[in-house]
């Protein structure tokens, strides 16, 4: 059985204590909970150094908010303890919906699924970074997805209208769902769990 480096079995707890508490609808609070299942067998560790894309500079800045809970402080220190080992980069595919900023402007990085720290194809926890005034383009995937926010922003269900989650703000992505999401003055930063194998 493989064991799971210290530093990311201490994200790992940080982030489920966070998605616990404010992931609130009962699909979310479902998937969370079979994704944390899943974790209980780590998966094989990557090896090799992290990468940084020029955005990654706004970092600091994105990790400095004051979140007012315990859970989401651990989470931020949680994150920095692994974000050197992490290989940030840029979403490939996008469309006329993204803004012209877009390519230079974000960074996502893979913690645990294909080509994270810990490789598994059953589940996807990321995190992605936007620097301010942009637009992700709209995208959809197979996977449910649930998102706990650490920034201001506004996200986009399908057609329905711009929403801002806040700091410690949670949502569920329904399998399929079109979505999107643009940062504001401040840089968007946010974290995301996908189900990509549901247990039967």
């Amino acid at each position: 059985m493989s064991l799971r480096n210290e530093s990311l079995e201490i994200f790992v707890d940080a982030a489920f204590g966070a998605f616990d508490q404010f992931a609130r609808a009962p699909e979310a609070r479902r998937s969370i909970r079979q994704i944390s299942t899943a974790l209980e067998c780590p998966g094989d560790a990557r090896a090799g150094e992290g990468s940084r894309l020029p955005v990654c500079a706004l970092l600091d800045v994105a990790l400095s908010i004051d979140p007012s809970y315990p859970s989401l402080t651990r989470l931020i220190e949680g994150f920095k303890g692994i974000e050197p080992m992490l290989e940030w980069r840029r979403r490939t595919k996008y469309d006329h919906t993204a803004s012209d900023n877009f390519v230079d402007g974000h960074a996502n990085a893979m913690i645990i699924g294909p080509g994270g720290l810990e490789e598994r194809s059953d589940l996807w926890i990321g995190v992605t970074l936007m620097a301010p005034h942009m637009r992700y383009p709209d995208h959809d995937h197979a996977p449910e997805e649930v998102y706990l926010v650490l920034s201001e922003g506004e996200f986009q269900q399908g057609e329905g209208d711009w929403f801002s989650p806040g700091i410690g703000g949670s949502f569920y992505n329904l399998p399929g769902i079109k979505h999107a999401m643009r940062s504001l003055d401040t840089p968007l930063f946010a974290f995301w769990a996908l189900l990509a194998e549901r247990p039967h």
